[in-house]
């Protein structure tokens, strides 16, 4: 009976809703005996119907402008004022020109001598390091994400040298799927590897074995597009036949690099496409060193037989590489990203099966004990927090404490020292008193009577002197009168 009114409800509805054209949806047979299988395939053919009815309805033109042609421009304004984001992964050996072809890519200094290039940050063992930067062009801003691989290829075993770089974009990957399935789901930043440039040594003996290993393991992770670094170093029929050796030992390995999407309508887009199509692998030089050509201003590389031009076509795919990843396909490559490649690791972990191909544990929960978990692994994380806070506290006044101890104990060190000095000084003025007390009394004794024949001497002047003034007293006084 609930099938049945259900069913009737919808049926209600679709004939409420149905346009007035010669077309009808006759309501679907019921039959409630059946049960779960009559209801399933009731809704199966109401659906089918409802698809083709959609299929034979056709465009209707209105009498005057409604509004609902200026959704494109919402979605522009609203876009724009999001903004973008694009991560680009660079692998390749040191020294090819990586940092390089970045910077010439860009036309910005995304390496500088604060922060130098992967190449010149080489690492013994491998390592996975990433340089953001926020590009504004014509008011619109693009979060720009260089993934860097310094070491990769740089060691004496490379075995598993690309396990560091799987496990980065399987980690990525992880945490926007988590953030998905949340129930409390929050918006986090799109930190998915959209591209990988490959970088590939300009040996012209085709791929090395570290060059077929690294991308069947990594073909179905992320977009590969296979880069040949200095190419100015080749001549062109030494670079065409190198282009197609690669090619056709990536079809041997049955390796699946990005490929370009097909557009029936557009002719000229086609046409672009088979260009860009015709030229892969890349061979591209970077320089970010502007010289002057016949009075032109280029990028490029000066050599003794002339310039190697890094915006000329006919020199390297440079311009056709950057059209592709910047102009043309960035956001080809970021659907790529999620309704391929992201869909097939989400359909691995909801299927229980890890990267390795072997079964995984299937986490199949309610979202009411989901939302639990979450509680509890968020509380379990606060009080996690708060004893490493309490021992880096307790840790904090331990040190204090062993601090203010030891700046005691050097206190008291310097006052005894200071005690001991003075008590040896007043020691050492209490003998210097004595000596000279001895030393007085000794030269007293010796001079005694120099000193009494000194006095009387001294007597004897004074007298003398008194009589004196008496006597000219008495003159003076005789004189007055």
């Amino acid at each position: 009976m609930l099938a049945h009114e259900l069913n009737a409800k919808r049926d209600l509805f679709f004939r409420h809703d149905a346009p007035t054209s010669n077309h009808t949806v006759a309501p679907p047979i019921i039959n409630s005996s059946l049960g779960i299988n009559s209801n399933s395939s009731s809704k199966e053919s109401l659906s089918s119907k409802e698809g083709e009815r959609m299929k034979d309805m056709s465009p209707k033109d209105l009498d005057g402008y409604v509004g609902f042609a200026n959704l494109p421009n919402q979605v522009y304004r609203k876009a724009v004022k999001r903004g973008f984001e694009f991560t680009l992964m660079v692998v390749g050996e040191a020294g090819q020109g990586k940092s390089t072809l970045i910077n010439s890519m860009f036309l910005t200094d995304i390496y500088s001598n604060e922060h130098p290039g992967p190449s010149l940050r080489i690492k013994k063992t491998l390592q996975v390091e990433t340089s953001k930067v926020l590009l504004a062009e014509n008011g619109v801003n693009l979060l720009l994400t260089v993934v860097d691989t310094p070491g990769f290829g740089d060691a004496v075993d490379n075995s598993h040298c690309w396990q560091p770089i799987s496990d980065y974009i399987e980690d990525k990957y992880e945490e926007y799927l988590n953030a998905e399935s949340r129930v409390h789901r929050t918006t986090i930043p799109d930190g998915r590897v959209h591209c990988c440039l490959y970088f590939i040594a300009p040996s012209g003996h085709g791929l090395k074995p570290l060059d077929v290993e690294f991308m069947k393991r990594l073909h179905d992770r992320v977009n590969i597009i296979p880069i040949i670094a200095k190419a100015d170093t080749m001549t062109p029929e030494e670079c065409h036949h190198f282009k197609k050796t690669i090619l056709s030992e990536i079809a041997q390995n049955q390796i699946k690099i990005y490929e370009f999407p097909d557009c029936d309508d557009d002719e000229d887009e086609n046409r672009q496409q088979k260009i860009m199509k015709d030229r892969v692998p890349f061979a591209v030089v970077g320089s970010n060193t502007i010289i002057d050509v016949n009075g032109k201003h280029v990028r490029g590389r000066r050599y003794p037989w002339g310039v190697a031009e890094v915006e000329n076509m006919e020199h390297c795919d440079f311009i056709a590489l950057r059209n592709m990843l910047l102009r043309t396909h960035m956001q080809d490559l970021k659907d790529v990203t999620n309704s391929v490649h992201y869909e097939n690791f989400r359909c691995r972990k909801l299927a229980g099966v890890g990267s390795d191909g072997k079964p995984a544990r299937l986490c199949n929960k309610n979202p009411l004990d989901q939302l639990e978990e979450e509680k509890k692994e968020h509380e379990n994380k606060m009080k996690r927090m708060e004893q490493e806070m309490e021992q880096v506290f307790e840790l904090k006044v331990k040190e204090k404490r062993q601090k203010l101890k030891d700046s005691e104990s050097d206190l008291q060190k310097r006052h005894e020292q200071i005690r001991l000095s003075l008590a040896k000084q007043a020691q050492e003025l209490e003998e210097m008193r004595k000596a000279f007390e001895k030393e007085k009394s000794q030269f007293e004794v010796a001079n005694k009577d120099v000193e009494d024949a000194f006095k009387r001497m001294t007597m004897d002047n004074n007298s003398k002197e008194q009589l004196d003034g008496k006597e000219k007293k008495k003159e003076k006084k005789k004189g007055l009168f």
